[in-house]
């Protein structure tokens, strides 16, 4: 390290002073995950899972994933992959994601009765 670098560094106190000199230290880490291959492997990561719960969707789930999502045990080793792959953040976004995904797809593909508005009891009204 430069010597007038150190000496600059020690006589200020500002935080983008030492944000400074830490970069010229190297003493910044960047997340790898964040990084385009760390991304890519969590979407394959992520889209292999998913794909498995398309697939084994006649299988009944057994196992309990982040926000509530069910699946089998036949994706037990794609889940586990997923989440090694991906920040547990991205994790839960995704899980959100794709039971939202199937809630509207539900709601639509579904029989006449849950299409359209939603029809709620009407309050009852006395009538002399």
């Amino acid at each position: 390290m430069h010597p007038q670098l150190i000496l600059a560094f020690r006589k200020t106190s500002s935080w983008f002073c030492r944000f400074q000199y830490c970069l010229l230290a190297g003493c910044m880490v960047v997340m790898e995950d964040v990084l385009a291959k760390g991304r890519e492997s969590c979407y394959k990561a992520r889209d292999a899972f998913y794909a498995c719960l398309e697939k084994e969707a006649d299988k009944k789930p057994t196992e309990l994933a982040s926000v509530g999502l069910l699946y089998p045990g036949e994706c037990k080793k794609s889940r586990e992959e997923f989440v090694k792959s991906c920040r547990p953040t991205w994790v839960k976004h995704f899980d959100r994601q794709y039971c939202v995904k199937k809630r509207v797809q539900r709601l639509l593909d579904g029989d006449d009765s849950r299409k359209g508005p939603i029809s709620l009891p009407q309050p009852y009204t006395f009538k002399p």
